[in-house]
């Protein structure tokens, strides 16, 4: 039984000793932030999601990229149009809730919100995300 409770906190502890090790050193903890790509149909709904995103601050940071050209399969047909993109930077426990707060005021019916993990950066960039970003 002993073995099989510290099987299953092994998870929780290490990840509590990396958390002290990084608070203790200053070091980063590669995935602890992350990106989030959103394509948006053209520039206001862009903006409109971005601010959504910030006023509910689930996120530090919101890139709007310029209209960018796409292709891609639709219901078996393939398609080309035009699209903005967000590039939102939070905190990668924040992903799962922001997905779904996109997914309830985005206008596609399966609008693209990928994310991928911060592996390094500019630490002081790094501290400044996880200030703007409340934890859980």
């Amino acid at each position: 039984e002993v073995l099989t409770l510290l099987v299953l906190m092994y998870p929780l502890l290490w990840g509590l000793a990396l958390h002290l090790h990084s608070a203790v050193t200053g070091s980063y903890i590669p995935g602890t932030h992350s990106i989030a790509f959103v394509n948006c149909l053209n520039e206001q709904i862009a903006r409109d999601i971005a601010r959504a995103i910030m006023d509910k601050k689930l996120a530090a940071y919101v890139n709007i990229l310029p209209k960018s050209s796409a292709l891609y399969f639709w219901k078996g047909e393939l398609e080309e149009s035009t699209e903005i993109l967000l590039l939102v930077k939070t905190r990668t426990s924040k992903i799962g809730e922001l997905s779904n707060y996109i997914r309830s005021i985005h206008p596609f019916e399966i609008p693209e919100i990928i994310s991928l993990p911060i592996d390094q950066g500019n630490p002081l960039y790094l501290k400044w995300i996880e200030e703007n970003v409340p934890r859980d």
